[in-house]
Order: structure tokens, then C-alpha cells, then sequence
């Protein structure tokens, strides 16, 4: 039988770049893995790649903007692991924020922009009773540099990354005293792996970078717990 005393980490819109990664370093320092996405047809090789590691974990279907399927998800993982210790927040990059150059951004896209960080907020509420309990455990978010970077044609997208952003750092600082982290790496890059990686294949313009060193960079943050943020910029 599993104890019930390791600790899990949550893995919300695990992909096969960064999601992935995240789950890999976080079981290779002990951590139990419980990955959520609205694909379950990719769940067999996450799966068999976290065993081939001897990572314990299982995996749950949910779309991270339907906050039904989302809690039914982490009431799931509750049952199976009987705790969640960590959560990282990775679903694909606000799909609902529109792009386009910001001086034509009107209020009904400001609006939408704002919407897709809801299930950021949604995500984060439905871990942090538990971990402000145990006076310990973790929130993660990854975002782009359009949220330090003024980057006017991505419009809505800049502003939705502006708002996880700050919201990681203002939960920082608020979770501090109770022993629970909360922080965000700031990507200026493209992650090898990912599906926009993949979907860009042949375009040799944009730098790369691994996902496994964004991981490593990630457990490091949460590892140490002073840090708010890191800023990995390629891009200018």
C-alpha cells in the first residue's frame, strides 16, 4: 500500500513539453503524480514514461475552464493519493485571450483576456485549504514575457499573462507566512516538445529551449521557497 504521507504533485494541462517535464522532475524528488488534462488519449504514454522512471502516478480528464469537471478531477486524485501537496497550473496559453495589437484591443476582448485566468484563481482556491492546513505544499504557474516585455501585437494575450503573473507574485507574498509557496517562471522562448513547438516546426527564427531545464529551474524555485519568480528571456 502507498503511503498516504508522500507527497503529490498536480499537474493541470499536462502536455508533452513542460507539463511533462514538471511531473518528471517532481517524481524524481519523491513526489507521487497526478496529471489532468482534457486529452486522454495521450494519457498512456505520460503514463508509461513517469514508470519508466519509477514515478508512481495516474492520470484524470478534465478541461481546466469547466470548474465541474475540474473539481470532480481533484476529488479524484484526493481519493486515489489522499493529499495534494502541489499544484502546477500549465494549460494551454490563454486560448480565449485574443491577439492583435493592443491599441485595437476593445472592452468585449479585455473581457475574455481577463476570463482565461479565472481557472487560474479556480485551480489555486481549490488546493490552498488543505495547504494553508498543513502549513506547507505549493503553487506553480508558468507564463510568457509578454507579461515584462511590452509586446504590443499580442494584444489581450499580454494582458491575460500581466494578470497569472501578478497574481503568482501577489500569492507569494500572501502565502508566505503560512508556509506555503507560490511563484511563476517567466518564459521568453519557445519550449521544445510542446505542441506549439511542434506546430512552428521549421520555423528556425525563435529560439528554443529545453523543458527539462525549465523544470529543474521550477523544482529549484519551489525547492527553496524565497524566490517569487524566474525570468528566462531568449527573446531580446
Amino acid at each position: 500500500m502507498t503511503s498516504t504521507s508522500t507527497p503529490v504533485l498536480v499537474v493541470l494541462g499536462v502536455g508533452p513539453g513542460l507539463g511533462l517535464s514538471i511531473a518528471q522532475r517532481f517524481g524524481a524528488a519523491g513526489h507521487r503524480v497526478a496529471l489532468i488534462s482534457r486529452t486522454p488519449t495521450r494519457h498512456p504514454d505520460y503514463l508509461a514514461a513517469l514508470a519508466g522512471n519509477g514515478v508512481e502516478a495516474a492520470a484524470y480528464v478534465a478541461d481546466a475552464n469547466d470548474p465541474v469537471q475540474l473539481a470532480t478531477a481533484l476529488g479524484a486524485v484526493r481519493d486515489r493519493f489522499g493529499r495534494i501537496d502541489v499544484g502546477y497550473y500549465g494549460p494551454a496559453a490563454f486560448e480565449a485571450a485574443p491577439t492583435g495589437d493592443i491599441t485595437e484591443l476593445d472592452a468585449d476582448g479585455a473581457r475574455a483576456a481577463l476570463n482565461s485566468v479565472v481557472s487560474a484563481v479556480d485551480f489555486a482556491g481549490r488546493l490552498l485549504p488543505e495547504m494553508r492546513e498543513r502549513g506547507s505544499g505549493g503553487l506553480l504557474f508558468a507564463g510568457g514575457l509578454s507579461s515584462v516585455v511590452p509586446m504590443p501585437p499580442l494584444g489581450g494575450l499580454a494582458l491575460a499573462a500581466a494578470a497569472l503573473r501578478n497574481y503568482a507574485l501577489t500569492l507569494h507574498a500572501a502565502l508566505q507566512p503560512a508556509g506555503v509557496y507560490a511563484g511563476t517562471i517567466t518564459i521568453g522562448g519557445l519550449i521544445e516538445r510542446g505542441d506549439i513547438h511542434r506546430a512552428m516546426a521549421g520555423n528556425g527564427d525563435l529560439p528554443t529551449i529545453d523543458p527539462d531545464e525549465l523544470a529543474d529551474l521550477t523544482w529549484d524555485l519551489y525547492r527553496d521557497g524565497t524566490e517569487a519568480e524566474a525570468v528566462i528571456n531568449l527573446l531580446v
